[in-house]
């Protein structure tokens, strides 16, 4: 037992769980100062498990920390199964953390002007979710539901999102007033938008296809003038009735979105009518991936 628990702690990255630990612990005071100085208080709301929590509050008078912690219970079982065990205990950490930061640190009420409200509100508890996941966390399950039934039912995560935050919505319509409804709405656009932001940076990456009689030439250009790495792969063209089986290379190079106009704008000088396709990336890891100091 002693070897063991020493070969544990011997195996255990320090940096990453302090930069993890950070990152949950920022995100749950900025979600808590979200939900207590804009959202609560004004009786509004955001979409999935939080957003239940809070409709439930509103309605019933319950205690806010308690039924984040109890609307949550089902999805950490879920993450459990579907994810893994260690995301599961991040998770119900980041989650219990919420729940006690909200109970016992009072953040003043910053504004009642609806739309302020419903901005800045979106955004600090969108940029505290993010930030919980960006430290291997969730302090919102709705996500793991949307995991769980997307490979059951076939549909797209977000499809599933949607779904659940339709309801959601149209039950704030029913429950409190379809005003209400509408700003929650835009709460919850501010949120899932920052919460994009935080989790995939500025830097957000788009892979690049490239297909071109002059694709040497644009090799080297988006190696001296971009500093990006580029993989070639041989092609075959296999267009018209009998097919036109003319040989060419493919490029494919991965930029950051604030790149693309710079691409465009050196490939129409090279080869306007070549054919670019381009992929918005959610991760990228390995290779040249940050920028070639040139």
């Amino acid at each position: 037992m002693i070897v063991s628990t020493i070969d544990f702690i011997k195996g255990t990255d320090w940096r990453l769980m302090v930069k993890d630990t950070f990152f949950i612990v920022t995100g749950v005071f900025g979600a808590a100062f979200g939900l207590e100085s804009f959202l609560f208080p004004n009786r509004f709301i955001d979409g999935g498990a939080t957003g239940i929590s809070l409709l439930v509050a509103e309605v019933t008078g319950l205690s806010l920390p308690l039924l984040i912690l109890l609307v949550n219970i089902p999805f950490i079982v879920l993450a459990f199964r579907v994810i893994g065990k260690t995301f599961a205990i991040k998770a119900t950490i980041a989650i219990i953390l919420l729940a006690l930061v909200l109970a016992t640190i009072n953040f003043p009420e910053v504004t009642q002007d609806k739309l302020l409200v419903a901005v800045f509100g979106g955004f600090f508890l969108g940029a505290g979710i993010g930030l919980s996941i960006r430290g291997g966390a969730v302090l919102d399950g709705t996500e793991v539901l949307a995991i769980f039934l997307s490979r059951k039912m076939g549909t797209t995560i977000g499809d599933v999102i949607i779904m659940i935050n339709v309801l959601v919505f149209l039950a704030a319509a029913y429950l409190l007033s379809v005003e209400t409804a509408l700003y929650s709405m835009l709460t919850y656009l501010a949120a899932s938008k920052t919460l994009d932001f935080v989790i995939e940076g500025i830097e957000e990456y788009t892979g690049v296809t490239i297909i071109s009689d002059n694709s040497d030439d644009l090799r080297l250009m988006i190696i001296n003038k971009l500093g990006r790495g580029v993989t070639i792969y041989p092609a075959k063209g296999g267009y018209g009735k009998n097919g036109v089986h003319n040989e060419y290379d493919v490029l494919f190079t991965v930029i950051t979105r604030l790149e693309i106009r710079k691409l465009n704008i050196e490939i129409s000088k090279i080869d306007p009518k070549a054919f670019v396709v381009m992929n918005k990336l959610n991760d990228t890891r390995g290779g040249m991936i940050k920028k070639r100091v040139l």
